[in-house]
């Protein structure tokens, strides 16, 4: 069973009913102080509470996404490089070592309204290991493909990418399960809205358990070049995909959200379009990031501040889209940030910032459910 499964955190649980019900019953059988009865003591309380542990171990982990399988768990941040067949994605670029490869990680089957019918008609969601070359990073995502990319009229087609990044701490299936990302993606392009769009499902925290942020840590996880190199390297390899930045887009809540805005804000040229949802303009500095990131360093602290860049570097080009609410804690921050970043594309036609805030509303899911259609619409207005 994989460690993200409902089936585990069932058994265990069942473990432990039934251990509790035997020493209940077994109890009075085993008050002598004999060495034996008292092991049996021992030994029925031991199974009650690891058991009981195990359940709610598992259950933050389910919630949180610290480790999304048992090779995540006890290989954190070991990459396999598997050769797989480019047989179903014809177009894709041939390389000598594919660095997507199938996978039946990720717990899709407790995921409802997933498209269902032949691909051709509703398209296909596939849960993948993506591999790194420049990092050694390896970590599963999902990848939805519409409709279209399985029609012979396409098959020469590229197709423009949404990456999506769930929070921090939270798994990517929080993408499916919390936020109707799939669900709202299909029915935008169904009715014409977006255009046949790939999805790709992922996580900010590559190294479990870290809120790296999607930088680049001075000796330690080199997130961003994960994201800004060997994710779309991987996807290259593996999907017919487009390759001007116009047709790569960021969509990302809360820490996904920073990150998207970040790395377009830093890499235009590999992601010339982007919606944060509820981000943050400068990098966080807490007990999840282990404190300051850049260890001391001015000067990338700096580069990584999203108002600093405004007032300090060249605008890039880039489409940007900033979502938040007003009652929430930063919106003061937000609207500064937006109004900085207007005054900038005034002069600068090539960087475009637009912002959309609801009246009501916190740093939640309810909020970003109901920021997703617009903010999906948005991206597939802007995709080249």
């Amino acid at each position: 069973m994989e460690l993200t499964s409902e089936a585990l955190v069932n058994s265990l649980l069942a473990l432990g009913v039934v251990a509790l019900v035997a020493t209940l019953w077994v109890w009075p059988r085993l008050a002598s102080q004999r060495p034996l009865p008292v092991l049996g003591r021992i030994g029925l309380l031991t199974v009650v509470q690891v058991s009981i542990l195990a359940v709610l171990a598992l259950s933050v982990n389910n919630s949180f996404g610290f480790y999304t399988s048992w090779d995540d768990l006890l290989n954190p941040g070991g990459a396999k490089r598997v050769l797989t067949s480019n047989e179903n994605h014809k177009g894709g670029t041939p390389v000598s070592d594919q660095l997507v490869q199938p996978t039946d990680e990720g717990g899709l089957e407790g995921v409802g309204n997933l498209p269902k019918g032949a691909p051709e008609e509703v398209g296909k969601i596939e849960s993948v290991r993506v591999n790194g070359k420049e990092t050694g990073f390896s970590d599963q995502m999902f990848v939805y493909l519409p409709p279209e990319y399985f029609d012979p009229k396409f098959a020469l087609v590229r197709f423009p990418v949404v990456l999506a990044l769930a929070g921090f701490p939270g798994t990517t299936l929080n993408l499916l399960k919390e936020l109707p990302l799939l669900q709202t993606a299909v029915e935008l392009q169904h009715s014409g809205k977006m255009p046949p769009t790939v999805l790709v499902l992922a996580r900010p925290a590559v190294v479990p358990a870290r809120d790296t942020e999607c930088v680049d840590v001075p000796g330690g996880p080199r997130t961003e070049t994960w994201f800004v190199k060997d994710v779309p390297a991987a996807l290259h390899s593996a999907y017919r995909l487009g390759r001007s930045a116009g047709s790569w887009s960021l969509f990302g809540y809360s820490t996904g959200g920073s990150c998207a805005m970040r790395l377009s804000m830093r890499f235009p040229n590999v992601y010339g379009n982007a919606a944060g949802l509820h981000g943050d303009f400068a990098v966080r500095q807490d007990q999840y990031t282990g404190g300051d990131l850049f260890n001391g360093d001015k000067t990338l602290t700096q580069q990584h501040d999203l108002v600093w860049r405004l007032q300090n570097l060249p605008a890039p080009p880039l489409n940007l889209l900033v979502v938040s609410t007003r009652k929430e804690a930063d919106y003061p921050q937000t609207v500064q940030f937006v109004e900085q970043a207007a005054q900038v594309s005034a002069a600068n036609p090539q960087f475009k910032v637009e912002s959309l805030y609801l009246d009501d509303g916190g740093h939640n899911f309810d909020s970003w459910t109901r920021e997703l259609p617009a903010s999906l619409e948005w991206l597939g207005s802007h995709l080249g």
